[in-house]
């Protein structure tokens, strides 16, 4: 493919607006890609307009997994350019998804692609694994993992933002929803009511204190992380509330994990339910465990030797705070794993003009290429 082809393709994904959702039409939007190139592929309905797409080219046992998801959050006020049209500016490419991780689904596809046409043997098979749900549960990869996907990959790639960093490992996350539910009644009569608004926010106070002073912290990872996004209550000003919510979320190591958070909100729960007409109930809205594969596995210092002809000194093994589709597609996985996120992006997820460097893209379409043809050869 030439450039502007390559631009083409990550444009067209760009332009699907898949945010949180409708990740069925960037499938078949790829699943005709691969068609007309003749690369077998299949969709795999989750339900609505929610599918994975897996697809693989080669003959063989040995098996690596390039993985990629298709949602993107949402897109927010604010954008200089249109969030679903690229843009293309100097080296960036302005774009909802241009980052994470469109850019990276697509230089997969591509590079899939080019590998069939050059005809170059490759003594194994190079799967796709293109996921729902990233952004908010994880649904994809945990359905693929599921109906057996993962079971016969030696090596997995994840097309993440990382640019220049080798991912071997990242945190858990963990995301909770705590509700209170109280008697709603006209402010002027409180004696009629109970306000949800009191026990929650005695929860939020002792969560507070509890898990910003953990001291837990991990030498590839960091410190644990603790944050209160989202806070919820009442109808009016006048009126007493009858029910309050507020989701938090928790990015956890090994020795603070996912589970004994759990057991320290129950516990804060329980205790303030003891007094007076408190009724809290907590649910569980994502509950994904921390990751840890090689360091020092074949397919990370295979990419560390490829990437570094690109980004020289530059290339570092690393883990993260974020979490990926790795907290599913790893479940069972031995620690020393054949995993490693690295694809092309920038700080810019998540954010308003979130952009991708141009040469960088392109560079990540030679990259799987030379990580295929030499893992599998």
């Amino acid at each position: 493919m030439d450039e502007a082809e390559k631009l083409n393709i990550l444009s067209k994904l760009v332009s699907i607006k898949s945010v949180n959702d409708n990740e069925k039409d960037v499938a078949e939007y790829i699943k005709g890609l691969f068609n007309d190139h003749g690369i077998f592929s299949e969709i795999i309905p989750y339900k609505g307009n929610r599918a994975n797409l897996v697809a693989e080219i080669g003959d063989g046992d040995k098996i690596l997994a390039f993985s990629g998801h298709m949602d993107t959050v949402m897109a927010g006020d604010g954008w200089t350019y249109d969030p679903f049209k690229l843009t293309e500016k100097g080296n960036e490419l302005y774009g909802r998804g241009a980052t994470d991780m469109k850019s990276g689904l697509a230089a997969m596809v591509i590079a899939m692609i080019e590998l069939k046409e050059s005809g170059v043997k490759l003594n194994g098979r190079v799967r796709l694994l293109a996921t729902i749900a990233e952004e908010v549960g994880e649904y994809g990869a945990k359905q693929l993992t599921d109906e057996g996907y993962m079971k016969d990959v030696d090596a997995l790639v994840i097309g993440e933002p990382s640019a220049y960093y080798l991912v071997y490992t990242h945190m858990g996350s963990l995301d909770i929803r705590v509700t209170s539910t109280g008697k709603a009644a006209h402010s002027s009569m409180p004696d009629e009511g109970f306000n949800a608004i009191e026990p929650l926010l005695k929860f939020l106070e002792q969560a507070t204190d509890t898990f910003k002073n953990t001291g837990a912290s991990d030498p590839e990872l960091g410190d644990f992380i603790f944050n209160i996004t989202t806070i919820e209550g009442g109808t009016q000003v006048n009126a007493i509330p009858g029910s309050a919510q507020a989701e938090m979320n928790f990015r956890t190591v090994p020795d603070y994990d996912n589970e004994k958070v759990l057991t320290k909100v129950n516990g804060i729960i329980n205790d303030i339910n003891k007094q007076s007409d408190n009724d809290l109930k907590l649910e569980i809205m994502m509950n994904l465990p921390s990751v840890k594969a090689g360091k020092n596995s074949e397919i990370i210092k295979l990419t560390e030797s490829i990437t570094k002809k690109y980004f020289g000194d530059n290339v570092q093994r690393v883990g993260i705070a974020g979490t990926t589709d790795a907290a599913m597609f790893l479940d069972g996985k031995p620690d020393d794993y054949d995993m490693v996120i690295s694809g092309p992006g920038n700080a810019t997820m998540h954010k308003i003009d979130e952009s991708v460097p141009k040469d960088m893209y392109l560079n990540f379409i030679d990259i799987y290429k030379e990580i295929a043809s030499r893992y599998l050869n």
